[in-house]
């Protein structure tokens, strides 16, 4: 609360001073040496400790070893040599390449001592001379050991004799999973608005959030559950962090990463992937890339990555200066066992036990383009478009065997986009095909069943083969998708099913909608239910649809609205409208049937994500157990419901009294001025008493006022 008592002081006096805070860069305010203004740093704890290892201010330095030992007639011509190799890794400062030299009595002259220091203009440059160089061939006598000066000089304070570990009694940490014990089965979802981050209960019962917990100036950038909801993580100019916690949000863990972008966690939440871009030296150069895997638990780097923009920008959407987001996609499924990045002609794919490649090499595919992991299996789905006389194709292999699964050879092809569904059970190919003109394209799809034998593929069109796919989207652990398709502002939307009456291999039709206000399709977790959303041109449009009974349950709108998010039980659903738009900030909450539940409005709203459900721990005959004897189970929840309704029926007639006697006093006071004032009016009313306007008589009376006189004066000429 401190911290909104000190943000609102800020912009009191920046409003003052006619300063727009929106407008400030923050980033280039230096304060005085030593000066914080009474302002303490949330990382100030980080240098409490006695063991702390200070940054020596040596990081752009490197130490080239094993170079020839040269008289100094010879010395200018290694110099050369040595700055022609690293200054094509980065700028090396003026005077930043020294090589010692001793005097030797014997042949008195000077020789160098076989190693030189390389001061670059940033660590990142100095760290990528360290990558590029170790391990270098100059001749056959003399293959260069580049280390950090850095890590010289902490190896060199490595003690001689070794020291047990202190011993540290073992304290159990928080139950991190506690938030899913909630009497009230509530979900928490996270906001930020303006400079404040919240978690709040979603308290469905009585139409309201119910806060967790608030802090100012929490994140530089945005905020990210972890794919099972155990932690959030937050981004800051050092590096980012997690947090979680059994009552409140602790901070759990930091990852040390300068500027850091972009962040990505790892399906099982064992790892995380932090992303930076730094500007070269040379204006001419590629923007320099540093990825770094960490374990989440230890904060240790497991393994790094350092580059040019060039070399990640391959593949894929997103991301941030030409750089494909995520650079590294994991295969599916909890075990977090393998990651795989996309180069030039080639699938580099890593295993988790040591963080190297599969088998040591690369996966060389000639011309690939996009690739995507089941999201279950260790199964990679690949893309080539045509090349030559060769056909595109799309390809399945088994990780870590690379053994192909199924291929299908596609021709004429402009585009490919590849849609898994959430269980692996199918994978769809949206092919866009040239027509036999080249002038147009009409779109297609190849849909693969994972698990059937031998991986049948159905080719399917749809009706009007011409029709523009606006979007797909699978059922979630079902057999159904959906597609928006048409030319018209008012769009069809068509359901089919992988199942048919008679279970033979052959998509279903279900049903087709005629024009509809949607270009988004947002599908229920669980499933069955789905909304079709109008977003952007369309404003905001929502009709929430009951595939199971294929009828509209209800049609509404939030003008405006920018993001659509269910909740991980499918039971509620929220529309925001983010900072995208100056106006109606904001969220609602709705039911799944589409019912309005409440609204929130928010200035400045930036981000609404619900909070992540690990999967459950009951059995597929479990849950159709407990689906089928809801009745029995739900029964606590009704009497539950049911005084929560009576407790807001008697809070809304408190409601409704409260007005009822704000309104009566109110009218009193007004009264009781009315007799005050009497005599005033009887005098106003030269003595009469009545107030009653019937004893009046009304006369008009007409009075002549001459307002103005003028004279006109006329001349005669003779």
């Amino acid at each position: 609360m401190a911290d909104v008592m000190v943000m609102k002081e800020i912009e009191a006096t920046a409003a003052h001073l006619g300063i727009d805070l929106d407008k400030l860069d923050l980033d280039s305010i230096r304060l005085p040496p030593g000066e914080d203004f009474g302002i303490l740093s949330d990382d100030e704890d980080v240098y409490q400790g006695d063991n702390l290892e200070l940054n020596t201010g040596f990081g752009n330095v490197i130490i080239v070893d094993n170079l020839p030992v040269v008289t100094r007639e010879k010395f200018g011509k290694l110099e050369t040599v040595v700055r022609k190799i690293y200054s094509q890794i980065g700028m090396i400062k003026e005077d930043g390449l020294w090589m010692p030299v001793e005097y030797e009595p014997e042949s008195k002259s000077e020789k160098t001592l076989g190693y030189c220091f390389i001061e670059f203009n940033t660590p990142l440059e100095a760290e990528l001379a360290k990558e590029k160089t170790n391990g270098y061939k100059l001749d056959k006598a003399h293959i260069f050991a580049v280390n950090m000066f850095d890590d010289f000089d902490r190896f060199m304070k490595v003690p001689d004799e070794w020291a047990p570990p202190e011993f540290k009694p073992y304290t159990p940490g928080e139950n991190l999973q506690q938030w899913l014990t909630d009497e009230k089965a509530r979900d928490q979802f996270v906001i930020r608005a303006g400079s404040d981050t919240e978690v709040l209960w979603n308290d469905a019962r009585h139409l309201k959030p119910e806060p967790v917990y608030k802090r100012a100036f929490w994140t530089e950038s945005f905020v990210q559950w972890s794919p099972l909801g155990t932690y959030l993580a937050t981004v800051h100019r050092q590096g980012a962090a997690v947090w979680g916690g059994a009552s409140t949000f602790n901070r759990l863990m930091r990852y040390a990463h300068p500027q850091v972008k972009l962040i990505d966690f790892s399906p099982g939440e064992k790892y995380l992937v932090t992303y930076s871009s730094h500007e070269p030296s040379n204006p001419r150069d590629a923007n320099r890339v540093v990825i770094n895997i960490f374990d989440v638990r230890t904060g240790k780097v497991m393994r790094d990555f350092k580059g040019s923009a060039d070399d990640f920008a391959i593949g894929g959407t997103g991301g941030v200066t030409g750089v494909s987001w995520p650079v590294f996609r994991w295969a599916g499924g909890k075990e977090d066992k393998y990651f795989a990045r996309i180069g030039k002609n080639i699938i580099s794919v890593y295993e988790t036990e040591t963080f190297s490649l599969i088998d040591k090499k690369s996966l060389k595919v000639e011309n690939v383009v996009d690739f995507s992991w089941s999201p279950t299996d260790p199964i990679l789905a690949l893309f080539v478009p045509e090349l030559g006389d060769h056909p595109a194709r799309v390809s399945l292999m088994q990780i870590p065997s690379k053994d192909e699964l199924r291929q299908k050879n596609l021709f004429s092809v402009s585009d490919c986009k590849m849609y898994w569904q959430s269980n692996g059970d199918y994978l769809a190919v949206k092919v866009d095909r040239y027509t036999k003109t080249k002038k147009s394209t009409y779109t297609g799809f190849e849909l693969f069943r994972i698990r059937e034998r031998d991986i049948p593929i159905e080719v399917f069109e749809l009706e009007n083969k011409n029709d523009k796919i606006i979007a797909f989207a699978w059922e979630p652990k079902g057999h159904r998708f959906a597609v928006i398709h048409g030319d018209n502002p008012r769009p069809d939307i068509s359901f089919y099913s992988m199942r048919s009456a008679n279970n033979t291999e052959k998509v279903k039709k279900l049903i087709t909608l005629k024009g509809k206000q949607a270009n988004a399709l947002f599908w229920s977790p669980t499933g069955r239910f789905i909304i079709l959303a109008g977003l952007k041109g369309f404003n905001g449009q929502l009709e929430f649809y009951n595939v199971d009974e294929l009828e509209t349950m209800a049609t509404a709108e939030h003008f405006m609205a920018t993001d659509i998010e269910w909740d991980p039980t499918g039971r509620y659903v929220a529309t925001a409208v983010t900072s995208v738009h100056e106006m109606e900030n904001g969220f609602n909450i709705w039911s799944f049937n589409g019912k309005l539940l409440y609204r929130i409005l928010k200035d400045h709203f930036f981000q609404y994500l619900w909070r992540p459900r690990p999967p459950s721990f009951l059995s597929p005959e479990k849950e159709e157990e407990i689906a089928k004897n809801l009745k029995k189970y739900s029964k606590k929840y009704e009497a539950e419901d049911q005084d929560v309704s009576m407790l807001l029926s008697e809070q809304d007639r408190e409601k409704r009294k409260m007005l009822k006697d704000e309104w009566e006093k109110w009218v009193n006071e007004w009264k009781h001025l009315h007799e005050v004032e009497k005599l005033e009016r009887e005098k106003l009313r030269d003595g009469e008493a009545s107030d009653e306007e019937e004893e009046y008589e009304a006369k008009e009376v007409e009075v002549e006022e001459i307002l103005d006189v003028s004279e006109e004066v006329l001349s005669f000429e003779e």
